[in-house]
């Protein structure tokens, strides 16, 4: 069983602050995605140039998060198959599958670790929606667009084992939170 306390949730939502607050309270090493991912999308033949050639400029932001999948399904089992310990912070589109295959994938190599923390500003959809459009509102529309997404898609509920939510809270209070949230064991 993996002791690692595995961060997920939406655009802007906070694992990465709550990452290095974890790391600093609790003294474990940071293993953030965004440091690994480009050498295990490699692994299995990314190439940007050739990606960016797949997609249709006319689909923006969504183009490249299609084309990225199975990437990102890589990188995910390869930094959970390599890292069972510390505090690690997911890319946004690192805990949402359309594909069920892909999803299944995911759950297989998420299933060894109980902390898995999804990170929202609220129980309400909509309110996370409003929160994370209102902390990112320089972002093109497409960006928020994706992110709600993030926020409505089934593939982060079904693959978090505990929740906890930001909303008018600061970022330490929200670490504490995730501290005593992963201590219960508990959802929610």
């Amino acid at each position: 069983m993996g002791s690692a306390i595995i961060l997920i949730g939406p655009m802007g939502a906070g694992k990465s602050t709550i990452a290095k607050l974890l790391v600093e309270k609790l003294g474990l090493p940071h293993r953030p995605m965004d440091d690994v991912r480009w050498g295990y999308y490699k692994e299995i033949g990314y190439d940007h140039e050739k990606v960016q050639a797949q997609c249709d400029p006319a689909d923006g932001v969504w183009g490249i998060y299609r084309q990225w999948k199975p990437y990102e399904i890589h990188a995910v089992e390869r930094l959970l198959a390599d890292h069972t310990d510390g505090v690690i912070d997911f890319g946004a589109g690192h805990s949402v599958y359309e594909d069920d295959g892909y999803l299944a994938r995911a759950e297989a190599a998420m299933a060894p670790f109980p902390n898995v923390v999804l990170i929202l500003p609220s129980a309400d959809a909509d309110e996370s929606i409003r929160a994370l459009r209102e902390r990112g509102k320089d972002a093109p529309d497409d960006v928020h667009t994706l992110n709600e997404h993030f926020i409505r898609h089934p593939s982060n509920q079904r693959l978090a084992k505990i929740l906890v939510y930001t909303d008018g809270k600061t970022p330490e209070e929200t670490c504490d939170d995730v501290i005593a949230a992963v201590a219960r064991g508990e959802r929610g």
